[in-house]
């Protein structure tokens, strides 16, 4: 998957979601809920909380 598919898939676009594979912005909770749903996994298996 692209990053442009992804970003229409959650509704976002391809900078945010660049940003967001580059470290550089964290989505809010509802963007990474749909992010994880998009790839059929849980949250915790695509973002991971360092504190």
């Amino acid at each position: 998957m692209t990053q442009s598919e992804l970003a229409e898939a959650i509704g976002m676009t391809r900078q945010t979601v660049a940003a967001i594979e580059a470290g550089k912005y964290s989505p809010s909770l509802e963007a990474a809920f749909r992010i994880a749903q998009v790839f059929g996994v849980r949250l915790d298996e695509v973002f991971q909380w360092t504190g």
